[in-house]
């Protein structure tokens, strides 16, 4: 119920029409972090506010790539290392506004994975990295079920 009263709020706040705008200190690390960490994929917390219609990413912290497997094609974040991040934003007066993680050498989608291990609460930013270097990116927000995700409107310094 609380993640479903969260979700709710947020799309009547934005009028169901949701923005996400990154800050361009923010959006250089996360793009550094996708392009080092090329050809597996990164993955990261985003931090900022949200206000009214749109949440505005002003910090990005890249995290481990914890997954066990072929981190080409998956992505797995510690638990210890999400309360953390959000820990430090919340003493700062910030809001953990959601994940970023790379997908290399193909597009930024969300995919089957990325929807089954998403939380509805948190805005999910994918970079596409070909060749090593960032080609563009899309963001996400899962319905309270994890069953879809609609895109968000995603601004970044150079679009």
């Amino acid at each position: 119920m609380a993640v479903q009263s969260r979700t709710a709020t947020m799309r009547e706040r934005t009028g169901g029409k949701r923005m996400i705008k990154i800050d361009p200190q923010a959006w250089d690390v996360m793009v550094a972090h996708a392009e080092a960490k090329f050809p597996n994929e990164c993955c990261g917390a985003m931090i900022g506010k949200i206000d009214g219609t749109e949440k505005q990413v002003t910090s990005a912290e890249p995290m481990e790539n914890a997954y066990a497997g072929e981190q080409g094609a998956r992505y797995e974040l510690r638990p210890e290392d999400l309360l953390e991040a959000d820990r430090r934003a919340r003493a700062a007066g910030l809001d953990l506004i959601g994940i970023f993680h790379s997908h290399p050498d193909c597009d930024a989608y969300f995919s089957k994975t990325d929807l089954e291990n998403s939380c509805p609460w948190y805005s999910f930013v994918v970079l596409s990295v070909k060749g090593g270097k960032f080609d563009h990116a899309a963001s996400f927000l899962p319905n309270p079920d994890q069953t879809a995700a609609e895109k968000e409107e995603l601004i970044w310094p150079k679009s």
